[in-house]
């Protein structure tokens, strides 16, 4: 056997299905799903990696949801690394909603401004994915349009706290004539 295929079997047996990513709420690793049988598939013993993400995290705020990739050893041992929070939950925090809308396109879940934009970008351009991608700051803030957009959030230039006030109360009637329509028609059915 030559030194050029024993080089590549070796090759083949480091394998990237020994990195898992998911995101994990801060302070709320538990053994159960969806996390505890990822993490048991892989001989992860699960009660240490819950101990050690939520020692980990306990200095951010409970429940905000951080995207974490876990490096499996060979030996069953795993490596932690937490990124910081997702793009997503920094624009809905911005907009003040808890989710986006539910038909992207057709309706708006709130309002950020071009500011919440470029905060936004200053803290996630730091953030691994982005300075592996070498973007530039101007292309942070078009990726976190982007975004923003797919989740229904309307960039403006400028926005008057009394106009959000009064859009977010038309979008709540909105959501609650929508839901009892909803309920009509099941009950139609019925």
């Amino acid at each position: 056997m030559s030194k050029l295929s024993r080089a590549s079997k070796v090759v083949k047996k480091v394998d990237a299905g020994n990195v898992i990513r998911a995101i994990v709420r801060s302070g709320q690793a538990a053994p159960g799903p969806p996390l505890g049988p990822i993490l048991g598939q892989r001989g992860i013993p699960i009660g240490q990696f819950c101990k050690e993400f939520n020692e980990r995290t306990k200095e951010i705020k409970e429940g905000i949801p951080l995207p974490v990739k876990i490096m499996v050893n060979p030996d069953r041992t795993f490596e932690l690394k937490i990124n910081m929070p997702t793009v997503s939950y920094f624009l809905k925090a911005a907009a003040g909603v808890e989710k986006g809308a539910g038909r992207t396109g057709h309706e708006l879940a709130g309002m950020v401004t071009l500011k919440h934009i470029y905060e936004i970008a200053k803290v996630k351009s730091q953030d691994e994915s982005f300075q592996l991608q070498d973007l530039s700051l101007a292309d942070v803030c078009k990726s976190l349009i982007g975004t923003s957009q797919s989740l229904g959030i309307k960039v403006v230039r400028d926005l008057n706290a009394e106009e959000y006030a009064r859009f977010q109360e038309q979008r709540e009637e909105q959501l609650k004539a929508e839901a009892s329509s909803l309920e009509a028609a099941a009950a139609k059915k019925k």
